[in-house]
């Protein structure tokens, strides 16, 4: 109890101040930070000699409660606001999807990854859901988180620069989507219902992941149906599913892992670095295909960063609705072609001749 009492408030504290500090996916950040220096420590929680892991059911917990957030960030006016631009903001996010697979081939050529976990660790999208479901998929959660990370913090730190060095962005008026809120006992009634719900749902049509998808798929159907009731995740509870996804991930680290995954960085960093390009070069055609600008396709295709992303869009006077839409189908279409696709794969090597 010493010990868990000692995660906990190391976590909350520094949470708090990373947040204070616009550090992205503050809670997920430094619950996972945290995590692996008191394993590495040999701080982390015990149950007699053993580590003990966090319980299977507070991580599918954790999971609902992510997958309701992301449903919620559907609107159906931003989604209608496509018009005839549907086709090039879909083939783009296919383009994503494709360039991201194949940076994962890459990085799975190496001896200490396999292709799976190489995949998950470079999917362009949805890097807090993809860590929380990446050991059930069959992947290596610590390189995936360490990587994703990697991907996010990139993504954020260099949007600002670009857009003002390349595009030449300039503070200016934009409007963000209304959102009037709701008490906060519509807010918990609604992930409750939506997380347990699209999670019962999820586990009787044996989806991937179903503790993500299922609420995801819920949250999303409520919110384009008008039964959301303008309910959101409150902020504390979607920090506690963060803390719970970057624990799951930094305590299972040993001095061993933590070395092979150094060695796995560079290339790792050149990779994202390739994506993070390829995506910006179709941001460019998505921007001649549909008549917005150079600078509003980037910011459509940008892999990484949802939240910085609207943010520098609404500062500077950028079409947010159209931002907003692709980002949204860019995530939807990761977190589930993704675990769609590692199913396909297992179904495939279990089915495979010794």
């Amino acid at each position: 109890m010493i010990r868990w009492s000692l995660l906990i408030l190391v976590t909350v504290g520094l949470t708090v101040g990373a947040d204070a500090l616009g550090i992205p996916s503050a809670a997920l950040f430094v619950a996972l930070l945290v995590a692996v220096i008191f394993a590495l420590a040999g701080w982390a929680p015990t149950t007699g000699t053993e580590r003990a892991p966090l319980p299977r059911r507070l991580g599918m917990v954790a999971q609902a409660v992510l997958g309701v957030e992301i449903g919620t960030l559907v609107q159906q006016d931003t989604l209608s606001s496509l018009g005839d631009a549907w086709l090039p903001v879909l083939l783009a996010c296919v383009g994503t999807l494709v360039l991201s697979i194949a940076a994962g081939a890459l990085l799975g050529l190496r001896k200490d990854i396999d292709s799976l976990t190489g995949a998950l660790a470079l999917v362009a999208g949805g890097a807090s859901g993809l860590v929380a479901i990446a050991q059930e998929l069959g992947g290596d959660e610590r390189v995936v988180a360490v990587v994703q990370y990697l991907r996010v913090v990139l993504v954020t730190t260099t949007l600002p620069l670009v857009a003002t060095l390349v595009f030449r962005a300039q503070p200016g008026q934009s409007t963000m989507l209304a959102d009037s809120g709701a008490p906060l006992y519509v807010d918990l009634a609604f992930v409750l219902v939506c997380g347990g719900v699209g999670m019962l749902l999820a586990l009787a049509l044996r989806f991937p992941a179903p503790a993500l998808l299922g609420p995801l798929i819920v949250a999303t159907c409520a919110d384009l149906l008008g039964f959301s009731f303008d309910a959101s995740v409150p902020t504390l509870l979607l920090w506690a599913a963060y803390i719970v996804i970057g624990w799951q991930a930094g305590l299972r680290f040993t001095v061993a892992s933590l070395k092979s995954i150094s060695r796995v960085l560079p290339s790792a960093l050149l990779l994202i670095i390739a994506v993070t390009v390829g995506c910006a070069m179709l941001g460019l055609w998505l921007a001649s295909a549909t008549g917005t600008s150079g600078y509003e396709g980037y910011l459509a295709t940008t892999p990484g960063g949802v939240y910085a992303v609207l943010a520098i869009a609404a500062s500077t006077g950028a079409n947010v609705t159209f931002v907003v839409a692709a980002q949204v189908i860019r995530v939807f279409m990761m977190l589930f072609a993704v675990p769609m696709g590692a199913k396909v794969v297992q179904h495939y090597r279990r089915g495979r001749p010794e």
